[in-house]
């Protein structure tokens, strides 16, 4: 460790500070099975580094790799320049999210990046996020985490890997591994210029953070820091302290609401914002947040509103996901207008209106519109929703279009994990296929599933890769894949060049159009909904096909969405007013699938719009010359 750093512990009781660790004895639980004095980790230690320490009591000789070396807290305050790069500052109904993860996005050899799996790595490939459009990046967990998980998960298992980062143990500490080498502060430099560069090229850095629970696992877990602090404040128990309270399936729960905790949580936000200029969080399982001491789910959270009330915080993006492993469900009613939510209704409706399951029509027209059902009370907006089709957290797009079911055996778990319904399908062949009929419709379905997010009202978050096609071989749950399955392989973008223009050319059709992106709920007066052949939309019938004009006063567009696999015709209102031009129709192939505003097509009968089997059909009209 460095002389020059500081070393700091909290509670009475933690008095005796060692190399940014502090002996502490344990409350509850046992005792701990036990182990009455252990080095703890400093929570707000803001850099970690991994050293092996022979001499130090580890508390658990039985733990492999890592465990059996030690965690070192520091404290560093070195300068960093900014060179006066502020961040973006994009308003909600601008935002476009890229969920990826720092080490995924560039590890694979393909990648051509010099700094591979590390925060420089995402510089690199700057110039591409923006030819997409993207205006936010949202990176799976960079709090310093333990890349074993302990034996206190939900499945009791033996020592197993964790690539996605969901297990921390310094809560203010950058991940050490995605940093280079050259020095100790290398990881908070290295972040730090990640974050400046992003925001130089105009993209917003959202955070996956992890509040509700910590890598210390069960009571079989490994003891970094909070269980030996103050095991009874750090963490719910059960009543008579004998457990863990478990509301998140990996063996404990933060005790959100105590003001210890509290107060730790809030401090950590601000130093995120203040020290590395982050514009925005998501709360991975942020139900848990809303939960007492009890675990009883309370009506007004403490940490929600001292969070959204925040003077430091008060301009940053918050991001729930809006429920947890003990059943609490908050979609649609998640702690008021700061909060956006992970609109995981939005997934499940739009995935099965374009799988076929009849009756979804309805259910699809809410969540195109913004998921007013969902939203539009107590003076709530579209920008409440995040939307989104695919996450890190299940199958990929291309494999929802190719899997009729999970195949997660590489885990280890015997295909037990991730989500065994996913609303997906194979189309005829599960897994890789050479026949080019289904190709073909795998294809379209995803085209259909990306103009569905990238046009509809809310803000939308694209799964990173899933503009190119990347596929995790049918894995649903690849939280330990730290391997080709999980990186991205970019040979895959250059031969699927076709669909990263596609999305390409959809995203700049959303920015032209402000009317698609609006802080509002769309009016009767602005959209008019029409079924096929003429009839009025079939809400709740068998088949899903649904047409719409939406009008503004810059603007009319024409939506045609056809599930069915049979063709279908739409009559257009106004069309002797107006000329139609084809922006996005995904029956086509490349470029014409989304042609260039220059070569769109006209159409020439406006009162027989053909829509193909499975496509959407996106048009803009422009007025009549006077003839």
């Amino acid at each position: 460790v460095d002389p020059g750093v500081t070393l700091r512990c909290f509670r009475d009781q933690c008095r005796e500070p060692l190399g940014g660790f502090a002996h502490s004895p344990f409350k509850s639980v046992g005792e701990v099975k036990g182990r009455s004095r252990q080095l703890l980790l400093d929570p707000y230690a803001t850099l970690i580094a991994a050293c092996s320490m022979p001499n130090v009591q580890s508390g658990d000789s039985q733990l492999p790799g890592e465990f059996k070396h030690a965690f070192v807290g520091i404290i560093s305050d070195h300068h960093f320049d900014w060179q006066g790069v502020s961040p973006p500052q994009h308003a909600w109904t601008d935002t476009i999210i890229y969920e990826t993860h720092v080490r995924g996005l560039t590890m694979h050899p393909s990648s051509g990046t010099q700094e591979r799996g590390r925060y420089l790595g995402v510089i690199e490939k700057i110039p591409y996020l923006q030819s997409l459009g993207i205006t936010a990046i949202e990176l799976l967990p960079v709090q310093a985490f333990a890349t074993r998980q302990s034996p206190g998960h939900a499945d009791r298992s033996a020592q197993r890997s964790d690539y996605w980062g969901y297990n921390p143990i310094a809560l203010f500490a950058p991940h050490s591994a995605y940093g280079s080498t050259t020095h100790i502060d290398s990881p908070l430099v290295d972040f730090k210029t990640m974050v400046r560069e992003l925001h130089r090229a105009g993209i917003e850095v959202i955070l996956d953070v992890v509040f509700n629970h910590t890598g210390e696992g069960g009571a079989d877990g490994p003891t970094f820091s909070f269980r030996g602090l103050d095991n009874d404040i750090y963490y719910m128990l059960t009543p008579d302290g004998s457990g863990y309270l478990d509301y998140t399936g990996c063996g404990n729960t933060l005790n959100c609401n105590h003001p210890v905790v509290r107060s730790m949580i809030v401090d950590c936000l601000r130093h995120w914002v203040v020290h590395f200029h982050i514009d925005g969080f998501r709360f991975d399982l942020a139900a848990v947040l809303g939960r007492g001491e009890d675990g009883a789910v309370l009506v007004n959270a403490p940490v929600l509103e001292e969070i959204a009330e925040d003077p430091i915080l008060r301009n940053v993006k918050l991001i729930a996901e809006a429920w947890d492993s003990g059943g609490a469900f908050e979609v649609g009613r998640f702690a008021g207008a700061r909060w956006g939510e992970w609109n995981c209704h939005f997934r499940d409706d739009v995935r099965r209106f374009w799988r076929g399951d009849p009756g979804l029509t309805g259910a699809f027209a809410s969540r195109f519109c913004g998921s007013a059902d969902l939203y539009e009370h107590d003076g709530q907006t579209p920008v409440k929703s995040i939307n989104f089709v695919t996450s890190h957290d299940g199958f990929t797009l291309r494999d929802l279009a190719s899997y009729a079911g999970k195949h997660n055996e590489r885990n280890g778990e015997q295909n037990r994990d991730g989500m065994n319904e996913n609303y997906s399908a194979n189309y005829g062949i599960e897994g890789p296929t050479s026949d080019p009929a289904i190709h073909d419709l795998r294809l379209r379905y995803m085209r259909n599933m990306l103009a569905t997010l990238l046009l509809a009202r809310g803000v939308p978050m694209l799964l990173g890769g899933d503009e190119f096609g990347r596929t995790q071989l049918g894995n649903n749950n690849a939280y330990r894949q730290d391997n080709e399955v999980s990186w991205y392989d970019w040979a895959t973008a250059d031969e699927n060049a076709s669909l990263v223009r596609f999305v390409q050319r959809v995203i700049a059709v959303r920015k032209a159009y402000a009317v698609l992106r609006a802080e509002r709920f769309y009016t009767p007066q602005e959209i008019e909904w029409m079924g096929p052949f003429g009839q009025p939309p079939e809400w709740q019938g068998s088949h899903n096909r649904i047409g719409c004009v939406i009008r503004s006063a810059a603007s009319v567009l024409a939506l045609l969405f056809n599930a069915t696999a049979e063709p279908c015709e739409f009559t257009l209102p106004g069309e002797r007013e107006h000329v139609w031009w084809v922006c996005i129709n995904t029956a086509r192939a490349s470029p014409d699938d989304a042609p260039d505003e220059l070569s769109a097509p006209q159409v020439r009968d406006a009162m027989a719009m053909r829509v193909a089997p499975q496509s959407v059909l996106a048009l803009r009209a422009s007025p009549r010359a006077n003839e």
